[in-house]
């Protein structure tokens, strides 16, 4: 007979919003506090070093998803990397810090019917969160576990592309998390001294020695229990062997936008008929588990290079040293070093298209290493129109998940993704940026008019890796979880990861996620955080 270890909370995935929500917690003396993930150690150079990322994707570091054919993009599938390592996605991501606009928490208020989601609210936990090299204002917060800092080698095509922007009539913006995110930029990134500073390493790493706070890698869960409509602790598979770890108080779900979903319905928590046919017990009909999905589409315009040398020379022996020496040089980039926002249509009243500007050669999610010197201007929709949804594709909780991303159901996004290749051919047509960029690659100088340019988006489309909302908040009848992160109908049972966005930010997902994990914390301990903090910095 197995026998069941106790804790006050157990949190499900060391990720993002894992991480800090184990460590917050751990905080308290009182809580004893128990973290699994299904992964393993972050303490390879592929993690620490920045531009080493995508060489940790399709490993045993990374879930390797792949979603459905999908409609929208001629039947094609796509790659889906998300962490399995202390960490999780923040340990493989492209670094990038981005909280989203001001319009875009706001819009969760308007959703949950919860002004504590607005973004005068949400701002002190992003204050609280930050180490911000450029240090303390109204905007940003210095002291906090997650280090931020600006890029320390730029590559020299980085700078020509933002002067190239603003000579096309984009303003200049020096800080996308300030008072206004519109205009072109450098990214700042969450490092520390050119290492990638990720969530394991601000909070997780820090709070190792506590003696409430329990850690178990290559811990899969299979399942929540739930007695009597509570969630009492859960079962997982860790050593060979299947465990069962209680909770006095609560158990909280922090898998992502893609777990998440898939233990509910494991649970028997999720859309009854679905979870039917797979052959799971109903244990509570909750329609909205797994549906809503969104993600942030990525459309890739690429340019033959005439001079200098791009990151794919990044690998040297002079690159290493730089690295291992003062953590400078090429290694300490993150790709996309710099980036724009702005709008697809002047009438809108928010920017809807991200700019990542990459020097190097990104094509077909960096499945084969870049073969030649070339430039990347990935555009990316951060106000995405279409759904899609996760389901089960077995009762065995081993099965990867069925994804349906629902990439281009609303015509909405392929329009506005056409618009962004054409501001990306403008801006390679001027300033300095020009001098440096030979043929266009693809889609192609030959490729002209709307259609064919929606033809390209259709062909060349990727994922930009943001996958929210399986799992929202919301007060309808398919929200999973409240304005408290509870999930409807289930006592003692919250989620903190992306999943329970309502809708996605316009920008990267990592330092949101964080955010949530970091009310999360504040919710379970029963604090507030005072929104008069977020201007007395």
């Amino acid at each position: 007979m197995r026998t069941a270890e106790e804790f006050d909370v157990v949190v499900v995935g060391a990720g993002s919003a894992g991480c800090a929500l184990a460590g917050r917690l751990s905080e308290d003396p009182a809580l004893r506090v128990l973290l699994l993930e299904a992964g393993g150690s972050d303490k390879v150079l592929e993690v620490q070093i920045p531009a080493a990322l995508y060489k940790v994707w399709r490993t045993r570091r990374d879930w390797n998803y792949t979603t459905e054919e999908q409609p929208g993009l001629g039947g094609r599938k796509l790659f889906w990397p998300r962490g399995k390592v202390l960490g999780g996605s923040s340990s493989i991501n492209a670094m990038i810090y981005i909280r989203g606009a001001a319009a875009d928490y706001d819009a969760w208020a308007d959703l949950t019917g919860d002004r504590s989601w607005s973004y005068e609210h949400v701002l002190p936990l992003f204050l609280r969160m930050e180490d911000n090299a450029r240090g303390a204002d109204e905007w940003h917060g210095v002291g906090g576990p997650l280090r931020v800092e600006d890029l320390r080698s730029p590559h020299e095509w980085t700078k020509a592309v933002v002067e190239s922007a603003v000579a096309a009539g984009h303003p200049r913006n020096e800080d996308f998390n300030g008072a206004t995110q519109e205009g072109v930029g450098q990214y700042q990134v969450t490092q520390k001294r050119g290492r990638r500073w990720s969530s394991a390493d601000a909070y997780l790493h820090p709070a190792a020695d506590r003696p409430n706070l329990t850690v178990r890698t290559g811990a899969l869960t299979t399942r929540v229990l739930v007695e009597g409509g509570r969630a009492t602790g859960v079962e997982y598979r860790w050593n060979g062997a299947l465990h069962t770890a209680r909770a006095a108080a609560e158990v909280v779900l922090s898998g992502g936008a893609v777990n998440t979903p898939q233990l509910l319905m494991l649970s028997g928590i999720g859309p009854a008929d679905h979870l039917r046919e797979v052959g799971v017990d109903v244990v509570h009909d909750l329609p909205g588990v797994g549906a809503g999905l969104q993600d942030h589409p990525l459309v890739p315009v690429v340019w033959n290079t005439r001079s200098g040398r791009s990151l794919s020379r990044a690998e040297t022996p002079s690159g290493y040293a730089r690295w291992f020496g003062a953590r400078r040089g090429p290694l300490t980039s993150n790709l996309a070093e710099a980036g724009l926002f702005t709008r697809s249509r002047p009438d809108l009243a928010e920017p809807d298209l991200q700019f990542h500007f990459l020097p190097v050669k990104f094509w077909k999610q960096a499945e084969v290493d870049p073969d030649v010197d070339a430039f990347t201007s990935a555009i990316v929709l951060v106000d995405v129109h279409s759904r899609g949804a996760v389901r089960l594709r077995s009762a065995d909780p081993t099965w990867a998940p069925s994804i349906d991303a629902g990439y281009l159901t609303d015509e909405r996004d392929l329009d506005a993704l056409v618009s962004g290749v054409e501001q990306a051919r403008e801006i390679a047509a001027v300033g300095p940026l020009a001098s440096y960029l030979a043929d266009e690659w693809s889609p192609g100088a030959a490729v002209t008019g709307r259609d064919a340019l929606r033809a390209t988006v259709r062909e060349t489309l990727e994922s930009l890796y943001h996958p929210v909302s399986s799992c929202r908040m919301g007060t309808d009848e398919l929200a999973v979880v409240d304005s408290a992160l509870r999930v409807h109908g289930i006592a003692g049972l919250r989620v903190a990861d992306a999943s329970v966005m309502p809708t996605l930010v316009r920008g990267n997902t990592n330092a949101p996620t964080i955010m949530i994990a970091e009310r999360a914390a504040d919710l379970i301990r029963g604090r507030t955080v005072d929104p008069a903090l977020a201007t007395a910095r």
